[in-house]
């Protein structure tokens, strides 16, 4: 080798070496939801929810004198996306995981992270498996579905007096779930599910089902599922003459129901959390969140204190090893804008309470009724 090419090579050696060290070390967290796809607009919304928490923690200083570094990715609402974006993130060293959305991509995701030892706190899965597991390292800010759907049915049956029941599902884990646990928790007694039945994802057109179920003249339909088909269901229904109560549960809790359903959408009942209207410890995320985009989604604020949770874990266990974070999450208890959070064994929260809402005037307004009445 000539003294030319010996002194490029030393030079080349240097510059890696030095640019090698001067970049700043960062605590990685990530947002992982649907961001295409039909459910994209809630994906969008946890991501926010997330980005906030961690923009307000990097003007702090960040965690442990590094700041946070966040990763978005996208599990396109399925289950082998999700397995495969949860891969990714342990390969990129991730500490934890803020999501999935869908409890069908939730439970898969959960395995790859107790194995590579994140923390997943997800905002918005309701399965009771997410966390029937038990995996050490993964939480959730939202309940679960088998507290949702005895709400439901004790509403459905004390308070809009249905005695025959037309249950629809999309088929998937958490419509299907909830789907199951609100027929699980209606009264033996005075009380008939005359039709249960499944639909695709990918249907927009129910008019086949729902003539039947029309055909049988339910007091009321509960549906199982997301916005999206919700909103054509409901609208659907009308327009075949069916006057049947409907009811669903938080998924179908969004604004773009209202938008896709029409004046159709008047009237119906979901399941959801308290507003954040009306909770104290809320209202400077809202104010914040509110600064930056036009509207809170239904999960904004959990995944907001989801990932509140998993960086002052960190904070407290003054490490980002999974198990000494996990360890941290649940020893400890949370002042979240959702108010006070702590967990169970499991990784559930301790209160975790639902309320019934209904369109009115076209705005989703929480209605005054304490399940526990």
């Amino acid at each position: 080798m000539s003294r030319k090419f010996a002194w490029l090579a030393i030079l080349l050696i240097a510059t890696v070496i030095i640019v090698g060290c001067g970049g700043e070390k960062t605590i990685k967290i990530a947002a992982i939801a649907p961001m295409t796809g039909y459910s994209a607009k809630m994906g969008e919304d946890l991501s926010r929810g997330v980005q906030l928490a961690v923009d307000e923690w990097n003007t702090k200083g960040g965690v442990l004198g590094q700041q946070i570094e966040l990763m978005i990715e996208d599990d396109r609402a399925d289950p082998k996306d999700a397995v495969s974006v949860a891969n990714k993130a342990a390969s990129y060293e991730v500490v934890g995981v803020v999501g999935h959305y869908n409890s069908s991509c939730t439970i898969p995701a959960s395995n790859i992270y107790s194995e590579n030892n994140i923390i997943m706190i997800t905002p918005a899965s309701t399965n009771p498996m997410v966390t029937d597991q038990e995996h050490p390292v993964v939480f959730r800010t939202c309940g679960r579905d088998d507290q949702q759907g005895k709400v439901e049915a004790d509403y459905s049956t004390k308070v809009l007096g249905a005695k025959k029941i037309a249950v629809l599902h999309d088929k998937t884990t958490y419509g299907q779930g909830l789907a199951d646990e609100f027929k699980k928790n209606l009264p033996s007694d005075g009380v008939e599910v005359i039709l249960y039945e499944g639909i695709s994802i990918d249907d927009k057109d129910f008019s086949a089902v729902l003539t039947l179920a029309k055909s049988l003249e339910p007091d009321l339909l509960m549906f199982g599922g997301l916005y999206s088909q919700g909103g054509l269901i409901v609208k659907q229904m009308r327009s075949l003459g069916m006057e049947s109560i409907f009811l669903s549960g938080d998924g179908v809790y969004d604004s773009e129901f209202i938008r896709i359903g029409g004046d159709a959408a008047e009237g119906t009942y979901v399941s959801y959390a308290v507003s954040p209207d009306k909770i104290p410890t809320a209202q400077k995320f809202l104010k914040n969140f509110r600064s930056r985009w036009p509207e809170v989604g239904p999960y904004s604020l959990f995944s907001y204190d989801a990932a509140n949770i998993i960086l002052k874990g960190i904070e407290l266990a003054k490490s980002t090893d999974g198990e000494k974070v996990a360890e941290a999450i649940h020893k400890n208890s949370f002042e979240g804008a959702i108010g006070h959070i702590e967990f169970d064994h499991k990784g559930d929260p301790v209160v975790s309470p639902y309320v019934m809402w209904q369109v009115q005037d076209g705005k989703w307004v929480q209605l005054e009724w304490d399940p526990k009445g």
